[in-house]
């Protein structure tokens, strides 16, 4: 089998399994050579440990030079546009090929037809770029991002950490926010009429407050609806985290312990 790189959705991976599982079993959990993390972990470390984030950007600026980056086999290529077809993002695309997003997203730009363009989710005439515009993050003020969480929280070991998601209604009418708490699995759910950052910023004081005792931080992705999620911070004495932009994996945990329970039956 021909060696493949480390995507970043297994670079997240490693970094939660760390500080659990010998670097032995870490390889065997991602059918992966122990020298191939081993190596990661060496050559990708900074000055605060191993940190996906930066690891991922290390490993990126090592490869420019290196090889073209819009280089993928035809096979490769076929099987990425049949995922895009079927309304896979290239995120998405990325973590099965195991070729870079930004890579898929320059194919779709560069197709002379135009008709790959129609198969993307956010459907804009050039792609959105997060790094490039200090205006774009002021949309949500004094975001902390999920690298400074404390590494405690991955472990799962203590209550008191929390995710923050909303669902869209069909043709988007009406919306749910979600709390889920990462040990327990306690799922807290209020339905809104409106997705707007002040009423889902009450929701969740409304819903928090009973158990305010029992939150320490609390996790979102980087929807607009949670713009205040410093009014959260306030109310419910917590801290709040964003995980980073194309990474909604880093929220992943509320649906995997999705259950009912008293607060969302009839």
């Amino acid at each position: 089998m021909s060696y493949t790189h480390l995507s970043q959705n297994e670079r997240y991976q490693i970094y939660t399994m760390l500080d659990l599982l010998s670097v032995a079993e870490i390889a065997q959990r991602l059918g992966r050579h122990e020298s191939t993390i081993g190596r990661e972990l060496v050559r990708n470390r900074g000055g605060r440990g191993y940190r996906p984030k930066q690891a991922q950007v290390l490993a990126e600026a090592r490869s420019i030079g290196s090889r073209n980056a819009v280089c993928i086999s035809p096979v490769i290529w076929a099987q990425a546009v049949d995922l895009l077809r079927v309304q896979h993002s290239p995120e998405q695309i990325a973590g099965c090929l195991r070729i870079s997003h930004e890579t898929v997203y320059q194919r779709v730009y560069d197709d002379s037809t135009g008709g790959l363009k129609g198969h993307l989710r956010c459907q804009k005439k050039r792609k959105k770029r997060y790094a490039s515009g200090a205006s774009r993050r002021g949309q949500i003020p004094n975001r902390r991002w999920i690298e400074e969480r404390s590494a405690a929280v991955e472990t799962r070991k203590n209550i008191g950490h929390w995710e923050a998601g909303t669902v869209i209604g069909a043709a988007h009418k009406g919306a749910l926010v979600t709390l889920l708490e990462r040990k327990s699995g306690m799922l807290f759910i209020k339905k809104m009429d409106f997705k707007h950052a002040d009423l889902v910023s009450q929701a969740m004081i409304d819903l928090l407050t009973p158990v305010k005792q029992m939150v320490a931080t609390m996790t979102y992705d980087n929807g607009k609806e949670f713009a205040m999620h410093e009014s959260v911070n306030t109310a419910i004495e917590c801290e709040s985290f964003f995980a980073d932009p194309y990474c909604s994996w880093h929220c992943g945990y509320r649906y995997w312990f999705a259950l009912p329970c008293r607060c969302c039956q009839p």
